[in-house]
């Protein structure tokens, strides 16, 4: 996968808003932060591909969008689907989250995250497989 150069005025973008994060996007950072969701690594409003997306993991190409409701507004939507088809480009999976379900409904957005990543699938590959050591 190529690798998008930074420039400094997205860094320093990025950098602030790390300071300044919604209600939703901190509640769903408390549970990404630190490999707390099945080992997962992220990073929040990581730079990519000219673009600060909310949370990143980079070992499973899988960016986490937190979106308000500008988003559901028709220019939003047309920015979101130029946004989403570039980084498909180099290979990111992308989810999107209301605000509204982050808030209501964590663990339904985190099961999500996990199944994406393919962490559900590999858990119950290592669980069957112990269970034929076991027999």
């Amino acid at each position: 996968m190529p690798h998008t150069p930074v420039g400094q005025r997205n860094r320093k973008n990025a950098k602030s808003m790390r300071r300044v994060m919604t209600d939703a996007e901190l509640k769903l950072w408390n549970e990404l932060r630190a490999h707390r969701l099945m080992g997962l690594g992220f990073r929040r409003q990581a730079p990519i591909a000219g673009y600060i997306v909310d949370f990143a993991c980079s070992s499973k190409k899988l960016i986490v969008e937190v979106d308000g409701s500008q988003h559901g507004e028709d220019e939003g939507v047309k920015k979101d689907a130029v946004r989403t088809a570039r980084l498909e480009q180099d290979g990111w999976t992308i989810l999107r989250f209301w605000n509204d379900d982050v808030l209501r409904d964590l663990d339904a957005v985190c099961t999500h995250i996990v199944i994406a990543a393919g962490l559900m699938r590999e858990d119950a590959a290592r669980r069957a497989q112990a269970i034929g050591r076991v027999s």
